[in-house]
Parts: C-alpha cells; structure tokens; sequence
C-alpha cells in the first residue's frame, strides 16, 4: 500500500517539538488563519436531524434510538453543515483515549457543547478534516487544555500549528487518504465478518451443549419455558437463586491509584471475556478495598463477576488468588457445589441472551438489578454432566476462539497502521503525489463503517465516545 513512497527531498525544522522537520515548501500557520469557529443555534426547531460524535464518525440518529439524557428542547444543540469539523473538547484530563474529530457527512444538529469548525480558503475541507484526525489520533489536542480545565474551546486552539502544503498538494494527500483508508477499512470488514461467522458457530455449539447436553439419545421433557423448548428429562429448570448466591457490589466512590501495588478493581471492561482480565484494571487503596469487600463481597479464584449494566450479561470467571474488589456495575455469583464453568458458558448462551432481551422490553436502560439475576432460569444438569459439557466446550471452541484471536490482532494492527499512515502523510514525512497521481478513478465511498466495526474501535476506548445526546446533558 505504500510501496515505493519515499520521504520528501528538501526538508526543514517546522519549530514544533512534535512535527519535527516537515517538507521545506510547506507553509507552518496558526490555526485561526486554516479555521473558524461556527455556531448556529437550532432556533424554532428549524433542523429536526440528530446527528451523533460516534468513535470518530458524525452518525445520523434514528429518532427510535434517540435515548439517555435527551434535552427538553433541541433548540439547544447547533446546526452543522456538511464538511463541518466537529470536536469534543469535553473531560479531557479523565478521557484521554476517546476519538474527538468527526467530519459531518450530513446537515443536522448535535450538541452545542462541542466545538464546530469551518475550514478557510487556504486549506481543501478534506484536508483541514484529516489534519486535525491526524492531531487526535496521536493524541495531540490533550496538550492544549491547560491546569486543570477539563474542556477547551477555540481561544486555546487558535494558535496551534498546522502544516499547510499548496493546494494541489493537498488534493493529492486527501486522494490518497481516501484510497487507503477505502481499501483498509474493507480488510477489516473482512476480519469482521469471520469473526462474526466464528462467533455465530460458537453459540450454536454452547446453545446445544447446554440445553441438550452431549448424549443425542437422550430422553427430553418440555421446559416449562417458552423460549426454552426441551430439554433433557433428568435435568432442572429453575431460577438461578436456588442453586447459585448473587451478591451485589458496595457502590462506593473510591479514589483511584497508579501504583502497581494498588488493589485491582473489576468492572465492566474486565469482564468482557470468559475470564477475568485485570491488566488494564484501575486499582485502589487498600483501605478502600477492605471497605469495598465488606460483607463477604470480595472475589475469590472460580467466582463469576456478572454485568448488569451498560454490558448486560457479560460475565468473567476469576482465575487469579490475587486480591481484587468489584468496581461499579457487576455483581458476584457463587456456588461451592455447582460448576462456575457451566454456568458461565450458559450465561453466554443464546438461550440466556434470548431471557435478558425480554426482560429489557419496553426498557430505556441497558440495566438490570440484582432481584432479577437471581430470578433467571438457569438449566442444570447433575453436576457430572456439567463437568462433561465443560470439557467438551473447551476443546471444540479452542480452534475458533484461536481464529478470532488471530483476526482481533489482525484488525488492531490494521488500525495502528492507519493512525500511523495518517500522522506520517499529513505531517509531510511521506511524499505520496506521485501515488496519488497512478491511483485508479474510484467511485466515492461514503459507506459507514460496519456496526461489529465501531464496536471494535470501541473496545480499545476504554470510555467510548458515546453518544452526542447523552453528553449533552451531561457537558
């Protein structure tokens, strides 16, 4: 893809620490002279189009999935014009793995709580767009909030440095941009796609494993649930409670530590896969922990640590003697004389997923309290059985589980690629006119990026960018 480009032949020192030298005919201009701030209110309600800063896109809303902490009036938010730039310039000191720029595709309004920029003659919109992504993908806009604000606006970026080529120059890097990440964006839906199709022939063999078990000639019983079907004679169809202990988190608010020694805290992030990673964990004191713990809440080695919030019904089993505490949003569930396994992979079932759904029907909250997951109907087999089914799941998902992993890697370095790629252009260490001259005519591709997509970037935000009319309330 960027066979044969080669850095530009007469350089010189751009004065800025981390742009280093750039290419000797560039122009080096304050931000005022390449931007201006916009901001028109939505008066009279004249724009009824909901638009979203969603992982570094502008996403129109579907009016049926406006949700959260929607404002009384819409006359609030701003009106943005297509090729607007719009930035988030909100918690910048707790959020600082967010993407904040997005390129607005559509005429619509969004929340006047971030910035909207307009590009100047000097600089094609494209290219004013991807310069200031470049900024955000490396994390550069971070240093020009200062003490200790958490937002910044257009007086604290006005003098910030940008590269400023000729503009036929410029229309040679947004053409290549645009191949590239045309064509990057398709290996990844690729990616996606197999780990769509993986994931699918996963649950078809949990689902079977675990409401037929692994004898095809055995005897079955209806349920007694609907959704449930038959399942085998000799097994128990009952709520969780009567064989399993929930018990909820202590919502404290605890301080937050980076040393290494500090007591890990499992929350949402940590229990995304069958076992509990603590590596990215924030941790406490250790007197916070003995608060936290209180009352025979803390995890030990073979207890599940369940998501009842935002991630409803993401569950980890703990493989660590480790001390740790259980942060906000997940419960503990327990039980000495059943297979924690067992029930993990069920949780992680088809037929589980199919019980939550239901019971978040005509809800505006991805949520459910603790009464509830006690309450869950849970299949259970002699305990023998359930070791049986274990085993079985473990070795026949081993493959897949591989395959997903080589392609989630794969995908990564596809991203960081991209990030790098961007940064090295649009600062001038790759000379790409001449690439950007032999590329072939491509007919525009305004397609979205596929939602399994966005929802891999999102896993490597730690908070996501969430969605533009939550935050506005909450900016």
């Amino acid at each position: 893809m960027i066979a044969g480009l080669e850095a530009y032949l007469a350089m010189k020192d751009s004065g800025v620490p981390w742009l280093g030298r750039v290419p000797e005919h560039w122009q080096v201009s304050p931000a005022f002279a390449v931007y201006r701030p916009r901001q028109v209110k939505n008066t009279g309600l004249v724009e009824p189009t909901v638009l979203s800063l969603s992982y570094g896109r502008i996403i129109v809303k579907a009016h049926e999935k406006l949700r959260g902490l929607v404002p009384e009036s819409f006359e609030t938010y701003q009106i943005v014009e297509p090729g607007n730039i719009i930035v988030r310039t909100t918690d910048l000191q707790n959020d600082q793995t967010s993407l904040r720029i997005g390129h607005a595709r559509h005429r619509g309004i969004i929340t006047a709580a971030y910035m909207c920029l307009e590009t100047k003659p000097i600089v094609l919109n494209e290219f004013g767009y991807q310069y200031l992504n470049a900024y955000d993908l490396l994390k550069i806009i971070y240093g020009f909030g200062s003490g200790l604000r958490q937002s910044l606006d257009f007086s604290d970026i006005k003098r910030m440095p940008v590269l400023v080529p000729p503009r036929d120059e410029q229309a040679a890097i947004v053409r290549f941009l645009d191949h590239t990440d045309r064509r990057i964006r398709r290996y990844i839906r690729a990616k996606q796609t197999l780990v769509k199709l993986l994931e699918e022939q996963k649950q078809a063999i949990i689902h079977r494993a675990v409401t037929r078990g692994l004898d095809p000639n055995v005897r079955l019983k209806p349920s007694g649930v609907e959704w449930l079907g038959d399942v085998p004679a000799h097994w128990e169809v009952l709520p969780m409670r009567r064989r399993w202990s929930v018990t909820d988190c202590k919502h404290l608010t605890v301080p937050f530590v980076d040393d290494a020694d500090g007591i890990p805290l499992a929350s949402v992030r940590e229990v995304q896969s069958f076992e509990l990673s603590l590596a990215k964990a924030k941790r406490t004191t250790e007197d916070s922990f003995k608060s936290l713990v209180e009352g025979g809440r803390q995890p030990r080695r073979g207890d599940l640590i369940y998501c009842r919030n935002v991630s409803v019904g993401a569950a980890a089993i703990v493989n660590t003697d480790e001390p740790l505490a259980m942060g906000q949003d997940v419960c503990l569930i327990r039980s000495n004389a059943e297979s924690q396994r067992y029930l993990n992979y069920f949780l992680r079932s088809p037929a589980m997923q199919h019980q939550l759904a239901l019971l978040q029907v005509g809800s505006t909250f991805n949520r459910i309290n603790v009464a509830d997951i006690k309450a869950l109907v849970v299949v259970a087999p002699p305990r023998n059985e359930q070791d049986s089914i274990v085993d079985f799941l473990d070795s026949e998902l081993a493959e897949a589980n591989r395959a997903q992993t080589v392609a989630t890697n794969e995908m990564t370095l596809l991203r960081e690629y991209r990030i790098r790629l961007i940064a090295d252009v649009v600062t001038g260490k790759l000379d790409v006119r001449e690439a950007a001259a032999r590329l072939p005519q491509e007919a525009e591709d305004l397609e979205p990026l596929d939602e399994a997509e966005v929802e891999g970037e999102a896993e490597e935000n730690e908070a996501g960018d969430g969605d533009g009319v939550a935050e506005e309330a909450e900016a």
